[in-house]
Order: C-alpha cells, then structure tokens, then sequence
C-alpha cells in the first residue's frame, strides 16, 4: 500500500504531527512507523511530565511561542480526552541574595512571553506556597503543571487510527531512499512507500535524515537524567513543582522536586553524558555509538567548555550524599534516607561541531521530506503546537 505520509517515530512530536494531519487532511493516508511496541518509548515517556509554562525560554523563538501555545492546547486536549493532568503550580527559588537579578531577568522574560499569573514573591509567600522550601526570592507560576505524557500519546494513537490510519510497531526504519518521485522507508521487515515523509526519530532523528542523504551539521549526543524518588513518608515536603535558578552557563536546569500525575514526588535530574543513546543505566554502552560521538569534534568543544560542571555531575551521579546536598539547597529537610532510586530519562542533545547547543527546534527540509532534527524540551508541553508547525511547513512545502 502506498501512503500520502509516513511518519517515523511514535513519541509525542510525531504523534502530534500525525494528529494534526488527521484532524486537518481526514482524506490523507497517514502511517506512523515506531522501532518499538509501544508508543512513547524513549523521551517522551521517561520525561518528568511536567507542563511547562514557558517562562524561561528567549522571546519570540519556537520555544517560548509553541510552549505557550502547545500548553493550552495539551491542558484542553487533557479535559476533552480525560487523560490524567493537573496545574499544581511551580516556583523557581533563589536561595542566595547574588541570584536574585538573575530571577528578575526570568520574570521579565515571562512577562514578555505573556506567561500568565506569574508572581514575584518572598520567603512568607514562599512558606505558605512549598512550606519546606528555602529561598531569599521565589516566582510563582501558577500555570505550570503535571501530565501523564504516555496517556496523551495512547488517546492521540487511539484518535490517529479512528480514522483510517496506521501506527505500525517494531518497525526500525534503517534506510530512506526515492524511488519513481516518492520516498520509500526501508525496515528490516519490510518496506513502505508514501509521497511525503516526516522524521520526529528524536534520539536517531539525524540518523534517518543522513539515511535519507540529508547531509546536516549537526549530530545528536545523548545525556542521561538520572532521578530519585521521595519515599512516601517524605513526600509531604512538597507540593508542587520546586525549581532552581538554572546556571546560564550550563545546559541544564538543574535538580529539582516533580510532583508526578500518578503518583510520588521525583528529585533530579543529575545530567551525564551517556555511552549509548537509549542508555538509561550507568553501565549502559554501546560501542559504535560511543565512537560516533567521540569522533564528533563538536563534542569535545562542549567539553572543553562545561568540563568542570560536567565532573560536578559525574559526582554527584555517583555520589548520593553530594545529590542530596544538591536537593537540600531547595529543601534543608531532605535527607538521604528520604530518597529511592527512580529511572532515569535520555535528552538527544543537537551540537554543531563548534559545540553551539541548538536551543530551539531545527527542521531541514527536502522536495518531500521534513526532517526535525532538535525538538528541545518542552517538546513534549509543545507537541501539539510543535504538530500545527510540521502541517504549515507541509503545506508549504508540499503544496497539500
């Protein structure tokens, strides 16, 4: 069978994208190929499920408008389909006078983002909002929130196949070539013909492009997130969402508490390169992989500018005491007793070979083909949002 679409990879970018096409072309045949069985396998469904606000994230990019956006489209989606969320709340603290500024910047950014509700507060406010929280300054975003991702992605399945279409399972594609004017997706089962193909592959995204003779500059390098968990009788001391203030030096937000939709409080996450792309163990390694990323100069120029930050990670990811002492910057109350440990998640960071980290979407376009190749978070909060974007570009590209 030949269809109009094929789409690869199952997580919520492409089954948002798959959505929107349903919902906006019902006459298109659509096919969502995923190497799993089951949809949200990798990044999607090991994130924190938080929904995201959009505070932080530069004005006018991708970022700031499709989270936004894709936020109040996840949160109706989430009423009209009954799948499991909640808007508990989040506050990002300064724990030291020296950071206030930089809170003052984040708020300004939310402001301009038009985040709503948002509201610089002190200690007292702070105390009645997280009681067990610490911090000199706090925003409070009463508009972030906790969702059940892999819920979203099931019902969006469910939606995808009421009408018509396909979502097929164990079918890694490892090749995309053209044939007769249409692109042909190879598995080692079997092969598919559509006359547009849309890669939201996320960890191997640049794969299937270079497959495809996509030729980017840009290469994925995985990060691990490794995670703890509140015992029960902990989990009190939080309510909500409690963040940091994120070092603007480093890529990384930093560890924080997650109160999760179906249950428990996450801490974390600690963020270490990882020897495998769907490397979700600290022993976890693949050695092709490996090499692929050490070869990639734009890995060592990373390093070369985050090398002691990224030994404070390796530490703590082997030092409990030292995550512990992390969370305690949030929290004084938190002891090491308090916390199991939780699975962990898996970022497709995109580098250029200077190093630059990509921090908004990057799509490269063929005759017949969109590729997106970064979907930073909030990818998920933004799936929705990030869906609509795919449609115009396919439109416009693809004279639908």
């Amino acid at each position: 069978m030949k269809y109009d679409f094929i789409i690869v990879g199952a997580g919520i970018v492409g089954l948002s994208t798959a959505y929107k096409l349903s919902q906006k072309y019902p006459d298109l045949d659509i096919l969502v190929l995923d190497k799993e069985d089951r949809v949200a396998a990798h990044q999607t469904g090991h994130n924190s499920g938080v929904i995201h606000s959009g505070i932080y994230y530069k004005p006018n990019s991708y970022r700031a408008k499709n989270c936004v956006n894709g936020r109040h489209q996840l949160v109706d989606f989430c009423e009209e389909h009954e799948v499991a969320y909640e808007i508990c709340g989040k506050v990002i603290v300064a724990t030291e006078e020296k950071d206030i500024p930089r809170l003052e910047k984040i708020y300004e950014t939310g402001q301009i983002n038009e985040i709503e509700d948002i509201e610089m507060i002190g200690p007292e406010r702070l105390a009645e909002i997280e009681p067990h929280a610490s911090g000199v300054k706090a925003i409070h975003v009463p508009c972030s929130g906790i969702v059940d991702f892999v819920g979203v992605c099931e019902k969006q399945k469910e939606l995808i196949e009421e009408k018509g279409n396909e979502v097929k399972f164990n079918q890694e594609v490892k090749n995309v070539h053209h044939q007769n004017g249409h692109v042909v997706a190879v598995t080692e089962s079997d092969h598919f013909e559509a006359s547009w193909l849309i890669n939201c592959a996320g960890l191997y995204s640049d794969h299937v492009a270079e497959s495809a003779g996509v030729r980017s500059e840009i290469q994925i390098v995985p990060f691990r997130g490794e995670y703890y968990e509140l015992k029960p009788d902990a989990a009190h001391l939080v309510n909500g969402l409690i963040y940091p203030m994120p070092n603007p030096a480093f890529p990384f937000l930093g560890v924080h508490f997650t109160k999760m939709v179906l249950g428990g409080i996450e801490c974390g996450p600690n963020a270490v390169f990882a020897f495998k792309r769907e490397g979700y163990n600290k022993l976890s390694f693949d050695l092709n992989e490996t090499i692929e990323t050490i070869n990639f100069p734009g890995f060592w120029n990373l390093a070369k500018q985050h090398w002691r930050m990224g030994l404070d990670e390796y530490y703590r990811s082997f030092s409990k005491k030292a995550f512990v002492e992390d969370l305690q910057r949030l929290i004084p109350a938190i002891s090491e007793n308090d916390l199991v440990t939780s699975p962990s998640g898996v970022r497709a960071m995109a580098l250029k070979p200077n190093g630059q980290i990509l921090d908004d979407f990057h799509f490269e376009t063929t005759r017949n083909e969109i590729h997106i190749l970064n979907a930073p978070s909030p990818a998920a909060t933004a799936g929705l949002a990030i869906g609509d974007e795919v449609v115009k570009r396919a439109e416009r590209n693809f004279d639908l």
